[in-house]
């Protein structure tokens, strides 16, 4: 159900930019007006742009090509001090770069055989307990995770002898509220979840969503799993209770349809777990808060702990883009402030109004 549209939060185009490349990500540079946008350009080589917001225009402050096209990054292993971007190419190579200095990156190791999909940080920028480590996925079906500080993976999770490679589409960390915990959860092209937990090694919980899982989010990595976002293609999302496990159940979740064709991501609002933005294949934006149930958990018929969800609203949707919105993120420090690129080549800067009223 949709709210009344006078106080609902209106999504506001603030500055669009077109581009000579398709765009595959961009991330806000914390702690500042900037953002970095990565793709790739015709003929195939990557390009890596960062722009400054003055006075309501773009101004691009740096470029630079490389010989493979990019296809995700994130700040999330960086500290606050360096601001180190990590990326992922279809060469299947991590590198972290200084936007400073783009002519070599500050550390580079083949990641893995083909393309890698997807990468998380967790660990820096303040944000999680333990040490900054670097998740990456591939069309060759495996998950690993890296500490930037070595060259070989510190865990690498592939498929058993014999068994077929699945695409693996997104990997997100979680649960990383000390300095002991840390979970991975990664999405599959056939729909499969998959949640790891670092701690022990172990696999702590697996199911199948029915389509192939495109983004995966928690609602915030530094504290005790709460919520998991699952996004997937056939215009369907799913939210999962993380806080109780049942032994035969799994985590009980709500389904939702939205956008009338692939939700292609879900980020949640840094300020405010609840709220969360979709972007879909319909070039469109969905801005949606989640209500918690009255009572977190309930018995089964044995006594033991069931987890119970809450529901979800839409409190506004607004098609921005004539092609799919495939990359989108919050200001970590501007509440409301967002930037997406979509495959019509072009960056868009928006503001999301009264998110404060929630």
């Amino acid at each position: 159900m949709a709210m009344e549209t006078t106080d609902a939060p209106a999504i506001i185009e603030h500055i669009q930019q077109s581009m000579t490349f398709t765009a595959y990500d961009v991330r806000w540079v914390p702690c500042s007006a900037k953002f970095v946008v990565m793709g790739i350009y015709p003929k195939g080589t990557g390009v890596m742009q960062v722009y400054d917001m003055e006075l309501g225009e773009l101004k691009l402050v740096s470029q630079c090509e490389k010989p493979k096209g990019f296809k995700c990054g994130t700040f999330g292993a960086s500290s606050l001090e360096d601001r180190h971007l990590a990326t992922g190419d279809y060469d299947g190579k991590l590198a972290i770069w200084d936007l400073e200095r783009t002519d070599v990156p500050v550390y580079q190791v083949q990641a893995h055989k083909s393309i890698l999909n997807s990468i998380d940080g967790c660990g820096g920028l303040g944000i999680g307990g333990g040490a900054p480590e670097l998740a990456t996925c591939s069309r060759d079906g495996t998950v690993r995770v890296w500490d930037p500080r070595v060259r070989e993976p510190v865990l690498s999770l592939e498929p058993a002898e014999g068994e077929e490679a699945r695409d693996c589409w997104t990997v997100a960390f979680g649960n990383s509220y000390n300095d002991e915990e840390r979970v991975l959860a990664a999405g599959y092209d056939n729909g499969d979840v998959k949640l790891f937990d670092l701690r022990t090694n172990t696999m702590r919980w697996e199911t199948n969503v029915g389509n192939g899982v495109v983004d995966l989010e928690f609602d915030r990595k530094d504290i005790e799993m709460n919520k998991l976002l699952v996004t997937t293609l056939e215009s369907k999302f799913r939210i999962y209770n993380m806080r109780t496990q049942h032994a035969e159940r799994g985590y009980s979740y709500l389904s939702e349809k939205a956008h009338k064709s692939t939700v292609w991501l879900g980020r949640h609002l840094p300020q405010n777990r609840d709220i969360f933005m979709t972007a879909g294949g319909n070039g469109g934006l969905n801005i949606y808060k989640y209500s918690y149930p009255d009572t977190l958990t309930d018995k089964d018929a044995e006594g033991r702990e069931v987890g119970n969800i809450g529901s979800v609203e839409l409190l506004n949707a607004r098609v921005l883009a004539s092609q799919p919105i495939v990359a989108f993120d919050w200001s970590p420090d501007k509440e409301g402030l967002a930037v997406a690129c979509a495959l019509d080549q072009t960056v868009r800067v928006f503001i999301v109004t009264k998110l404060h009223k929630y």
